[in-house]
């Protein structure tokens, strides 16, 4: 057979199949595989007239690549990503290019490019994210690992990705795992914003008041300022969603189970690792997990009712602008929570991260692409060595004045009993990260008197130790 097609993929399900449309969109021409006959058969019915073939042989499709060969797996992470990689190793030549696109540990890369260049053969870890719509029109990608490998391939990735004032939403991030660590962190702060969106539609409802119909309208208009966000866009669409299956409305017989992949909790993880606090990202992992304890929250919530006796009267308007500004305002906490950890992995593992590039990736394409990054971008490119985001003067006004609505709405949300964990820590990891002087000088007091781990002296240099 001869080889005749610039890209391959492998795993031709939705995202997998509408991103190698987007190649042949193009004009690179594209093989896919899939095991699955009916899954080959759907690509090549909806390629039409493009440079597209699906099959569902390995031989076969390695041989229709041109060399070095470029193929990319789109497969659940884990065991079947070094499983395809083995299927696939018999049938490569030294040179080609396997491209990892899922959202595999950043552990397991390591391993994978070590394992790879040991076969003489090239390895890259690609973040990509925008859901099945992106992978079709542009979505955001975030590669890493060789320089070299990444230019082979850089051309194809750059034309397929989302664009954002003619700028591609792809670059060279940097070595090894460092495109699918920032792939990592991205997933870690889309779980802190929808959180915190979560908590936001919790207060409206049940304490403004709001139906379904002023929320799809409240959140339409957040989506018109400050707030504007791909998250705050499908929230307000989410709304106006009808029951298929029965009279009202879709989002309210949806049962308040969130589950999770992993990528949230790999985030917080990670963090306590390197000793950064994302406390933010930590609540939206935490509160997952509470809301899978759905029979014994059932079980319990007849016992501790929630009192509306002694809570204080509310003004919807009141409330809805409160909850407003204290959304932007915890929605940039929980991003400079994310960036600054990008920022310590990347010293800690050599990546060598440009934090101005990942803002601007993330303009478009990614789910949380929101108008905040383009003064994240703006806040890089004026500080290159910028650690966190609440040291750039860009958002000190910003934070400075809405933080007055989250301490308010907070206080609104307690006396109601409406738990706001992911809204709290941001508030609480704001107001310590300001705080010159922390009450940890007694918890160092404390462990050196139950366990001499010493302790350092404001006023002297060393290390000291007391027999209390």
């Amino acid at each position: 057979m001869n080889s005749t097609y610039d890209f391959g993929m492998i795993g031709l399900g939705v995202m997998g199949r509408n991103f190698l449309l987007n190649v042949a969109d193009h004009g690179f021409s594209a093989a896919g595989l899939d095991l699955d006959p009916e899954k080959a058969r759907a690509l090549d019915e909806e390629s039409g007239d493009k440079p597209v073939k699906g099959t569902t042989n390995t031989a076969e499709f390695v041989a229709m690549l041109r060399r070095p060969r470029k193929i990319m797996l789109l497969v659940p992470a884990g065991k079947p990503v070094d499983s395809v990689i083995e299927s696939l190793l018999p049938h490569l030549d030294k040179g080609d290019l396997i491209i990892d696109g899922g959202n595999s540990h950043f552990e397991d890369t390591n391993r994978r490019t070590e394992y790879m260049k040991m076969k003489g053969m090239q390895f890259l870890g690609v973040g990509v994210s925008g859901g099945s719509e992106g992978a079709r029109r542009g979505p955001s990608i975030m590669p890493g690992g060789n320089l070299e490998s990444y230019q082979l391939v850089g051309p194809i990735l750059e034309a397929v990705s989302a664009k954002v004032n003619g700028a591609p939403c792809v670059a060279y991030l940097g070595n090894t795992s460092a495109g699918h660590y920032t792939k990592m962190v991205h997933n870690g702060i889309e779980y802190g914003l929808m959180q915190l969106i979560a908590e936001a539609y919790d207060i409206l409802k049940n304490i403004g008041g709001l139906s379904n119909q002023e929320l799809h309208e409240v959140f339409s208009q957040w989506n018109e300022g400050a707030l504007e966000s791909f998250l705050i866009e499908i929230t307000a669409d989410i709304f106006t969603e009808r029951d298929d299956k029965g009279d009202g409305w879709l989002v309210d017989k949806i049962l308040d189970k969130a589950k999770q992949k992993g990528t949230g909790k790999w985030t917080s993880q990670n963090a306590m690792d390197l000793g950064i606090g994302i406390p933010t990202i930590d609540a939206a992992v935490t509160m997952r997990g509470l809301s899978a304890l759905k029979m014994e929250r059932k079980q319990a919530a007849p016992h501790y009712t929630r009192s509306i006796e002694d809570t204080p009267a509310v003004n919807k308007e009141q409330v809805i602008i409160q909850v407003g500004e204290a959304l932007h305002f915890a929605f940039i906490i929980t991003y400079a929570q994310g960036m600054h950890l990008l920022a310590e992995a990347s010293e800690e593992y050599g990546y060598g991260l440009d934090l101005k590039t990942v803002a601007k990736i993330w303009r478009g394409g990614c789910i949380i692409r929101a108008e905040l990054l383009e003064d994240m971008h703006q806040a890089y490119q004026e500080q290159p060595a910028l650690r966190s985001l609440l040291l750039s003067p860009a958002f000190h006004e910003s934070l400075l004045h809405s933080q007055h609505a989250a301490r308010a709405i907070l206080k609104t949300a307690i006396d109601f009993g409406v738990p706001t964990m992911a809204l709290s820590s941001a508030l609480a990891y704001f107001d310590a990260y300001r705080s010159e002087r922390l009450p940890l000088n007694l918890v160092q007091a404390q462990r050196d008197y139950f366990g001499s781990h010493t302790y350092e002296r404001v006023d002297k240099e060393g290390v000291f130790h007391t027999e209390w």
